[in-house]
């Protein structure tokens, strides 16, 4: 709590965070040289089959699309995940890779040029390969928190210099994402150690810097911010050992609260701290002054303890003021 009331910038994961984290499949395209060879199905019953072993938001939208079409996913085996890139494992004897462009290597200009168009429409989009030979590019779509302006909105109300928005995604998503939440910056196509450097970075320039994520690639940001905070409804495992807060209601507005709710906690222990001091030095001062009796000190000092505690007590009913007003646009 000490460390959130001396937050001066915060770090937003995007995936999870700023958006649902529920993901949903929206396209699958066939590569033109492989249209003749496989169907949508083949390929979403591959990737299914590839991404059951992940926990990665991808990786269960493509499981909630096979299971809404009753698709079945293929047998896999020697499963490999390589953190911000893709993942690889072996069906039917076959090497089958799912990933980034700089995960899946030779990928030749039509390919790529799949991928940036459904990037351009505001999708992540992946290369799935089976063997040498790419199939098809898998299109997702995600949904912004109702609530992520306001809490940007109200960071900003309380005094936080800087928020910046942190994704592995592309360049397209995240200027979209930025330009609707409002964030002062944004930094898109990290790697988790990317994500950690940037912290350094943050940290070297506001000194105190929270991180707010919720899936494994956060992991190592989240131990290198100054106050690691997970979203506990979306969070891994992992996010949620390494954090210091978990927001177990899963709503982006209980992160400006743990903010002021810090603040708020440092402003009263300050204030009973003086008044603490100030009675011990009263009572101090009464004895040898007004010849005051020993028992009346003590029960003068008891009291001021007592007050002290239902001073504090007050934090119980702490309520953050309401966000006004509209959100800037944000910068890269």
């Amino acid at each position: 709590m000490e460390e959130a009331a001396t937050i001066r910038a915060v770090a937003i994961d995007k995936t999870g965070t700023l958006t649902t984290g529920q993901l949903r499949l929206a396209r699958v395209q066939i590569l033109a040289h492989a249209s003749e060879q496989w169907t949508t199905d083949q390929v979403l019953a591959l990737a299914a089959g590839v991404h059951e072993f992940s926990e990665h938001p991808l990786a269960q939208a493509t499981l909630r699309a096979a299971r809404a079409q009753q698709i079945r996913p293929l047998s896999a085996t020697d499963f490999h995940s390589v953190p911000g890139r893709g993942v690889r494992a072996t069906v039917a004897g076959s090497e089958v890779q799912i990933g980034n462009s700089r995960y899946i290597e030779n990928a030749d200009a039509g390919a790529l040029q799949a991928v940036d168009q459904l990037e351009q429409s505001g999708h992540t989009a992946v290369l799935l390969k089976h063997g040498s030979d790419i199939l098809a590019v898998l299109a997702y779509a995600d949904t912004l928190r109702p609530t992520a302006a306001a809490a940007v909105r109200q960071l900003r109300q309380l005094g936080v210099e800087r928020v910046i928005m942190l994704t592995g995604d592309n360049e397209h998503v995240a200027r979209s994402i930025a330009q609707q939440t409002g964030v002062d910056e944004y930094h898109a196509g990290l790697l988790p150690t990317d994500k950690m450097r940037t912290l350094q970075q943050l940290k070297r320039q506001y000194v105190k810097v929270a991180m707010v994520g919720d899936g494994v690639n956060d992991a190592p940001a989240l131990a290198a911010s100054s106050l690691g905070i997970a979203m506990g409804g979306a969070g891994t495992d992992v996010a949620l050992e390494t954090a210091d807060v978990v927001l177990m209601a899963d709503d982006l507005l209980n992160l400006p609260y743990v903010i002021a709710l810090g603040r708020s906690a440092r402003r009263t222990l300050l204030v009973n701290l003086g008044f603490a001091l100030a009675m011990i030095a009263a009572m101090v001062a009464s004895i040898f002054s007004l010849d005051l009796k020993l028992p009346y000190a003590v029960v003068g000092h008891e009291g001021g303890s007592v007050l002290v505690v239902l001073n504090g007590l007050r934090l119980l009913g702490f309520r953050p003021k309401p966000a006004t007003g509209s959100a800037p646009s944000s910068n890269k």
